[in-house]
């Protein structure tokens, strides 16, 4: 018999997923970890980036994060997010665009924009791309 644990991922708009895991892969602020059952308790900001979520050896739910907090009990999984995405459901074109944008703003040298909310879309848009990319090769 295959242990799972329970997972919750919820956005500031919406509880997104809600259901067992034989493992859960996410982009802690020191790397990528893996959380499998029974796994030591700890809290971590998340990074922007990918969340997977193994169902199975056969099945798994790829979600788009900008960041936010995991916590993680021997049983429970949760994952409060800024904002959260399945992979599938990210818009290309709009991820593109705010990329460009984004980049455009970085190079404005006049001093009329905030840099670090330029550098936040910009990471959230390529960690965006990256995660369809992702979601493409498996061909999920």
């Amino acid at each position: 018999m295959t242990m799972t644990v329970h997972v919750d991922i919820v956005s500031a708009e919406r509880e997104i997923f809600s259901g067992l895991a034989e493992m859960v892969f996410a982009p802690a602020e020191l790397g990528e970890v893996g959380i499998s059952p029974r796994h030591a308790p700890f809290i971590s900001r998340l990074n922007a980036g990918e969340v997977r979520v193994k169902v199975t050896d056969k099945e798994s739910y790829p979600f788009f994060i900008s960041g936010g907090i995991l916590e993680v009990q021997p049983h429970l999984v949760t994952i409060l997010a800024d904002t959260a995405i399945r992979a599938k459901d990210i818009d290309e074109a709009a991820a593109l665009e705010a990329k460009a944008k984004a980049e455009e703003a970085l190079l404005d040298k006049s001093g009329k924009i905030d840099y670090e909310s330029a550098h936040a879309q910009l990471v959230q848009a390529i960690m965006q791309l990256r995660t369809l990319d992702r979601l493409r090769k498996r061909g999920e």
